[in-house]
């Protein structure tokens, strides 16, 4: 059965009640691929993508990516917006990257979701349309994605979009941050050490910076990211 195949390649992956392998991980998401199962096909892309058990090879994950989303499947749809975006495996094309990122917000995925309201940020392959980017972080924040929490947040404490408020800031990086996203907890911080949408408390400010610091140690530019958003 292709599902069961594909799950069992997610087994072998993880480690999970067996030696992590990846060469056998990629062994059954191509067999449940070479079926036609949308998960399987994604997965299979995203080793490709990501060089695990097989060479890194973009193209490959192209292929694999888009008979996912032409089936329908949301994340693949997203993650072939990405590619077209990055121009990994294919020319960059944004407009295409717009098309496959709308395909999965409409679906409800989060991460399409925030990756749309990014392209009317930046004015990717549509027209520059701050209005629709509120529209689409809020809805990905509204499902708890990181990115999507921490990206609001910024449209407020810089009133894009949205008449500027400090306090509306705080509450999305605050909900970025609890789920540990560096940056968010960084962001959150420079709110306390300025008291701005929330009273001055250099101790709280304290602890968000420990914990961005922390966790970026020993990641390249780790600690740039922390004293970069310093003002």
């Amino acid at each position: 059965h292709p599902l069961s195949q594909k799950n069992l390649g997610d087994m072998y992956r993880k480690g999970l009640g067996v030696k992590k392998n990846n060469a056998e991980a990629l062994k059954w998401y191509r067999a449940s691929a070479e079926r036609g199962n949308a998960w399987g096909l994604l997965s299979l892309g995203r080793m490709y993508e990501q060089g695990r058990g097989v060479k890194k090879n973009y193209a490959t994950a192209v292929k694999w990516y888009r008979k996912a989303a032409e089936i329908g499947l949301a994340l693949a749809q997203n993650n072939l917006g990405t590619m077209f975006r990055k121009g990994n495996g294919t020319p960059r094309d944004d407009v295409q990257a717009v098309k496959w990122y709308r395909k999965a917000a409409k679906q409800g995925n989060a991460f399409g979701q925030k990756n749309l309201g990014d392209m009317y940020r930046k004015g990717r392959g549509v027209k520059r349309n701050y209005k629709s980017t509120i529209k689409w972080y809020c809805a990905s924040a509204k499902k708890g994605e990181t990115w999507g929490l921490l990206s609001l947040g910024r449209m407020y404490e810089q009133g894009r979009g949205v008449k500027k408020n400090f306090k509306t800031a705080v509450k999305w990086y605050r909900q970025a941050a609890e789920k540990g996203l560096p940056l968010a907890q960084n962001m959150l911080a420079n709110l306390y050490r300025r008291g701005k949408g929330v009273r001055r408390n250099d101790k709280e400010a304290l602890k968000w910076y420990r914990k961005a610091a922390t966790q970026c140690e020993g990641l390249p530019g780790g600690i740039e990211v922390v004293s970069g958003f310093r003002r």
